[in-house]
């Protein structure tokens, strides 16, 4: 058995991975320009605006590919000959190659190319092509496929025509040159049958080599797209400006619409596929969990030391506490606290003491999030520097002194405006829609009077935070670029709107894909960390920065994250510290996911030496607080 290629595990062709999660999508322009240089420029162009990142051409030397008698018309059959007659109209010539991969790379897009004969293979390595493709037809021409693979180039290989026999004998070829390929499913009609196809054949033809992908020629995408579920790691189809051009493979190419449309789905499927790994529950499933799921509660009250019967426990939602798989774990243990009827069971009475708080030593003002009704119980608990009221927009109808007793003059405080209100509307003081700004605007004046009824029971702190996810989502898709400006603006009207006298308005930046209602929606503003930066210096304000969401910023844009704390540092007023991986799992524990936090603390230390903070974990205040006080106590000596 020959040796894998040592391509197998992937190989780059040009800035492009093949072989990873992303799939490389060529738009195989091929001679579909009929000839004429303009249009096939006109074609590049188009196939960068649709999202793909290869343009194709195919290249033949008619003089080396068909023998003199055929090149004369002297007895081959019609086909032969209208074949012939296509391509003497239709071929561009080497120099014009040479230009189309110029332009290629002015587009940021790579140029391939696919030679039939020898000297196109010679034309395309002084050109400089980052790859050869082979066609189908070439699949068996071994004395042209050795010719490729000592080219030292990778290789795409279509597989139509051929027989599983003829595939293993190429692949065999390829392997003993040491060649880093990848094997094309494809059914060589124009436009294919969809019962010919035999999408699933790509799973026979990744045990012959492990990468794989599909060369389409049927009608619309669908068919691709399950080629990229079946894991298609390159998919190619064929390209037009009017499927009803003279030649042969305009019947079976997409417009570009079409494969404009192709490229987004396959995007999609790209991150809907993930990594194949074990089942992870997402960040808006965690949510629609504890929203929807069922917990165990106290079916009665039961002091302390009480051992645990059946008959003590019931079933409740929401699905904040212990789970009712764990019932058989409970169900014998001695409590080691009192509980009220329909208090929450937690891991904690199974597994042994909750974390709970204790002094902590951190470099700058420190503190937790809250709600009205945790106050005099947090406080108790560990007398924190600073709090910060999380207000629902049921919070917002109460009478902050029932639960703030007493003037705390040791004890700043900051407040996180409700971002959801009656009727599922959320704040969105950015929106074009004046009637749902209008609205936000009166929502926002509501939580300035809120922080300033607090600030007389907090004197320390004379002008609170307002943390205000303020808007500028979309539903569906990210917004263009030149859209954003003027949400910056809309907002920056909003806040002239507002009356901020004793107050700082500070927005928190936002992750890429925010979480409502336990769906997502996609972030327009206050993402990008220049971008904030500028528009806060514009609007003269500051920001209250979210560690985790930044987090995932730069996962998804690819920047650094200590870049993105250094450009935000100065117009930094608050934080809020939570880990976060990929780009959507925000809010985790500290530890549990991807930042590095001793260089966040030192990248802090030299941006936003005062800016305050909180542990954002999320669901950290159950069972008294305890992912606060875990988060904390994982935090100090970064912070």
């Amino acid at each position: 058995m020959n040796a894998p290629s040592p391509g197998a595990a992937g190989f780059d062709i040009g800035p492009h991975r093949v072989g990873g999660r992303r799939v490389f999508l060529i738009a195989e322009i091929g001679v579909n320009h009929n000839g004429d240089f303009d249009r096939a420029l006109a074609m590049i162009d188009r196939a960068a605006a649709s999202g793909a990142d290869c343009a194709k051409f195919q290249l033949r030397d008619l003089d080396a590919l068909y023998r003199r008698r055929s090149l004369a018309g002297a007895g081959d059959d019609l086909a032969t000959e209208y074949t012939i007659d296509l391509l003497r109209r239709f071929q561009l010539t080497p120099e014009q190659h040479a230009k189309l991969a110029a332009h290629c790379r002015a587009r940021g897009i790579t140029y391939l190319c696919t030679p039939f004969d020898p000297p196109s293979v010679t034309v395309l390595e002084k050109i400089g092509v980052a790859a050869f493709k082979v066609a189908s037809a070439d699949l068996v021409n071994l004395p042209l496929v050795e010719r490729i693979a000592d080219a030292g180039k990778p290789m795409l290989l279509s597989t139509g025509m051929s027989t599983e026999n003829e595939i293993r004998a190429t692949v065999a070829t390829l392997n003993a040159r040491g060649a880093a390929f990848v094997l094309l499913h494809c059914h060589s009609t124009y436009p294919a049958p969809f019962g010919a196809i035999e999408l699933r054949y790509l799973h026979r033809l990744r045990a012959i080599h492990p990468l794989v992908g599909y060369s389409g020629h049927e009608r619309g995408i669908a068919v691709s797209l399950g080629a990229v579920a079946l894991g298609a790691c390159v998919l190619e189809r064929h390209v037009t400006l009017d499927r009803a051009m003279e030649g042969p493979d305009h019947a079976a190419s997409l417009s570009f619409d079409d494969f404009a449309r192709l490229a987004a789905g396959v995007r999609e499927l790209e991150a809907a596929l993930g990594e194949g790994g074990p089942r992870r529950i997402g960040q808006g499933e965690l949510i629609n969990r504890e929203n929807l799921g069922k917990s165990l509660v106290a079916a009665r009250p039961l002091p302390a030391g009480h051992v645990v019967a059946r008959a003590d426990v019931a079933v409740k939602s929401p699905g904040q506490g212990l789970s009712p798989q764990r019932l058989h774990d409970l169900v014998g243990k001695r409590l080691a606290r009192a509980m009220r009827e329909e208090d929450f069971f937690f891991a904690s009475d199974v597994e042994g003491d909750a974390a709970r708080p204790r002094r902590y030593r951190f470099r700058r003002t420190w503190g937790v999030p809250i709600r009205y009704h945790d106050f005099a119980r947090f406080m108790e608990l560990a007398n924190p520097p600073l709090v910060e009221f999380h207000l629902s927009y049921r919070d917002m109808e109460l009478d902050p002194s029932q639960f703030v007793r007493g003037v705390f003059s040791d004890t700043e405080f900051t407040v996180h405006a409700a971002e959801l209100f009656k009727d599922s509307r959320l704040m969105d003081l950015a929106t074009a829609d004046d009637a749902e700004r209008a609205f936000s605007l009166a929502e926002t004046s509501r939580v300035v009077e809120i922080a300033r009824a607090l600030k007389r029971f907090f004197p320390k702190t004379a002008a609170p935070a307002i943390v205000a996810n303020v808007g500028g989502h979309s539903m569906d898709s990210p917004l263009p670029a030149a859209e954003k400006p003027p949400l910056y603006a809309r907002f920056g009207e909003s806040l002239r709107e507002l009356e901020l006298d004793g107050v700082r308005l500070c927005p928190q930046n936002m992750a890429p894909f925010p979480w409502h209602f336990g769906g997502q929606r996609h972030q327009n503003i206050f993402i990008l960390p220049e971008e904030s930066a500028a528009w806060c210096r514009r609007l003269g304000i500051e920001m209250c920065v979210d560690v985790s969401h930044a987090q995932l910023a730069a996962n998804h844009f690819g920047f650094a994250l200590d870049a993105y704390v250094l450009t935000l540092g100065p117009h930094t007023a608050h934080l809020h510290i939570a880990d976060a991986a990929g780009v959507d799992g925000e809010g985790l524990q500290i530890g549990e996911g991807e930042i590095d936090f001793a260089a966040l603390g030192r990248a802090l230390d030299a941006a936003a030496p005062r800016a305050s903070f909180i542990p954002e974990v999320w669901q950290g205040h159950k069972n008294d607080g305890e992912g606060f006080w875990i988060g904390l106590a994982r935090l100090e000596g970064a912070l």
